[in-house]
């Protein structure tokens, strides 16, 4: 049990990790020293901070699962039962390994369930929505729909040349939901973004390869051009509509 508990720990801690360094990555961010933690009274050696960091771990895990009504007294108890080298009847463990794996495995096996059943159910929410406000927007001066459903229009005409499927591009853009929310820009982050043409979404490929450089459009993305019934975890909901102000700037060499 012992030896689960340590494992178990460990994944934690280097999720946690990964999370954070993804987290600078995606912010285009550099390695920072990690501060040193706040004096408290409660932290007397460096165990305890040590220990106590490793408890903010298992809780940032359970609320990453979205568990309801944990017993956090429950939770505590069966760390202390499992870390607790004293093996008299008072602490012996309530459940066995085996008990417990089996237990969680069934309860988390139902948990994912729901929670597939409830993004299911978002994704055709959104999915109709999406469907809804793009046959209206589809009737708006200006606006030009493709075969595969992409809207756009025209901000700008470039006078430079198309870039071909393969070419890597560099631009600015503002990427809002319907509501006008804005999820990312690289306008705030005060850098252009270069990628592949094939590397990026199928709304941006083809959008992209109709666009002079030089041009700027606002294009309307279906969900199937986007991220589709899937999403993109907790910033993306499945079955997004999104909406881009593009700018192509260049072609790289």
């Amino acid at each position: 049990m012992k030896k689960t508990l340590f494992l178990v720990l460990l994944c934690l801690l280097a999720t946690a990790a990964h999370a954070q360094r993804g987290k600078r990555k995606k912010k285009g961010e550099a390695a920072a020293t990690v501060p040193a933690p706040p004096p408290s009274p409660m932290l007397k050696t460096y165990m305890d901070s040590v220990s106590y960091a490793v408890g903010t771990n298992i809780g940032q895990s359970v609320n990453s699962q979205q568990m309801d009504s944990v017993n956090v007294d429950m939770l505590v108890l069966g760390l202390r039962h499992t870390v607790n080298k004293d093996t008299s009847k008072a602490n012996a463990p309530l459940l066995d390994e085996m008990q417990a794996m089996m237990l969680l495995q069934k309860y988390f096996g139902k948990l994912r369930e729901q929670q597939e059943a409830k993004s299911r159910q978002l994704g055709e929410a959104n999915k109709k929505v999406a469907d809804d406000f793009l046959a209206a927007n589809k009737t708006k001066p200006g606006v030009v729909t493709t075969g595969t459903g992409l809207q756009y229009v025209v901000m700008k005409e470039g006078t430079g040349p198309y870039p071909k499927p393969t070419d890597r591009v560099k631009v600015h853009y503002v990427g809002t939901f319907m509501d006008g929310k804005k999820f990312d820009s690289s306008i705030d982050r005060g850098q252009p973004a270069t990628f592949g043409l094939n590397q990026v979404i199928k709304g941006w490929t083809e959008a992209l390869q109709m666009m002079k450089v030089g041009s700027k459009w606002r294009i309307f993305l279906p969900p199937d051009l986007a991220y589709g019934s899937e999403g993109r975890g907790d910033q993306m909901p499945p079955n997004s509509l999104l909406i881009f102000e593009v700018e192509l700037l260049g072609i790289e060499k």
